[in-house]
């Protein structure tokens, strides 16, 4: 709750301030499903080689398929509570002023907020409800009794839906975007110029920008980076993005092969996940480690592809000037796109562990077109979009130490001018 209260928008208001902690509690709830919904693939593809590793180990027997597939079902429940109800309240909390005629406090907020979220999920119901008898004509699903085992498991399901297709179009422009972010936090090499000679040049001119522009953030300088920083260290981070990039590529194309030619490759959820029978990789503990590791590059990908499109970029939080409306609307997306992330995962064949819950019950997951177009947009998106970075992110230009100083240059030489 601190680290988003970095970015909170402060107020004098007694009543506001209350309200904000209030939300801000349920926002950092809902962080903490999302952390969970990432961490709870990675965290059982590796309690499966644990248990492999020492199969007779008694103080290893509490890791089984039953306590993940519970773990599981609690981030679920979580996930819906959130996004169904916590979120929606948050938000006309926020927003509400009490009724008309009402006294004033913060117990009129409440009472507009929740009588606001009961015609919310009424509204919603019937959407679903509607969207459902279209879908798949059945009389069961007529019926309002069937609410918990039926409507909100679809509703959630198409809501991953759309997590899905926004980790498609995401991470691809993410993985792209990761080399120019990190290289923009590497100090990059310079081939065969003086580097100290050009440093001494600017260094004046680098001074004065600073102070005129009374820029924040502390800039790293290029001339405090020892040689073995400079020629080393941003090669070899590049070099590790772009290979966990290509490996990305390959394991999805090789998905491509298995779905032509095997059934057992189309995503389905398992009932109860056994954990200890047999590694979920063809090469072993190396192998489920790599699946660990793609994973979590896959996901913070995302994250960075998600605040660098047009569409988002909005989205993002500034220390000190956030207000609470857009908080809101960041726990949401991240909690959208760290629970379809096992779903995304399975989906493209990065692992073999279908931690998939309800969402395996489902047509879309089955459906071998869906699931055949689905890889091959993302090996065409990401492949594309690697080949467009690659030459101008992986080039060691002479240009790249004074690169970074044209924009604020430019800013301030137009500010002086006018």
């Amino acid at each position: 709750m601190n680290a988003i209260c970095l970015f909170l928008s402060p107020t004098d208001d007694i009543e506001d301030a209350t309200v904000n902690k209030i939300a801000l509690w349920l926002c950092t709830f809902t962080l903490s499903v999302s952390v969970s919904a990432v961490l709870l693939l990675p965290i059982s593809i590796l309690s499966n080689e644990v248990l492999l590793m020492f199969p007779h180990s008694y103080y290893m027997q509490w890791l089984n398929g039953s306590l993940i597939h519970g773990l599981w079902n609690l981030v679920f429940l979580f996930s819906n509570l959130s996004l169904v109800f916590l979120m929606p309240f948050a938000y006309f909390f926020t927003e509400s002023e009490g009724f008309a005629g009402s006294r004033k406090g913060v117990m009129a907020r409440v009472y507009e907020a929740v009588v606001l979220l009961l015609l919310l999920a009424l509204l919603v119901l019937g959407i679903v409800w509607v969207a459902s008898a279209f879908l798949h004509d059945n009389a069961a699903r007529k019926s309002l009794y069937d609410l918990w085992d039926c409507y909100l498991p679809y509703l959630y399901s198409g809501i991953s839906l759309f997590g899905v297709l926004l980790l498609l179009l995401c991470t691809p422009f993410g993985l792209s975007r990761m080399f120019s972010v990190t290289g923009s936090l590497l100090v990059k090499p310079r081939l065969l110029e003086d580097v100290e000679d050009t440093l001494s040049c600017t260094t004046f001119e680098e001074d004065s920008l600073y102070r005129k522009l009374s820029c924040k953030c502390p800039l790293h300088t290029p001339s405090k980076a020892s040689p073995w920083q400079r020629n080393l260290g941003y090669p070899l981070v590049m070099l590790v993005l772009l290979s966990l990039t290509v490996m990305c590529v390959l394991m999805v194309c090789f998905n491509v092969l298995e779905l032509l030619l095997d059934e057992t490759a189309m995503p389905r959820g398992m009932e109860d996940p056994h954990l200890g029978m047999a590694s979920f990789s063809m090469f072993g503990s190396l192998g489920a480690a790599v699946q660990v590791v793609l994973i979590l590059y896959l996901m913070l990908s995302s994250v960075v592809g998600f605040y660098s499109s047009s569409l988002f970029c909005g989205l993002l939080p500034r220390a000190k000037d956030t207000n609470l409306t857009q908080i809101i609307a960041n726990c949401v997306s991240l909690l959208i796109l760290s629970s379809a992330l096992p779903v995304f995962s399975r989906t493209l064949g990065i692992t073999r562990f279908d931690l998939l819950g309800d969402f395996g019950r489902y047509n879309w997951l089955g459906n071998f077109y869906t699931v055949f177009l689905y890889n091959m947009l993302f090996a065409f998106l990401t492949s594309a979009s690697l080949i467009k970075t690659s030459k101008s992110t992986l080039s060691l230009d002479s240009c790249s130490i004074s690169v970074p100083l044209q924009g604020p240059i430019s800013r301030w030489a137009g500010h002086t001018g006018n």
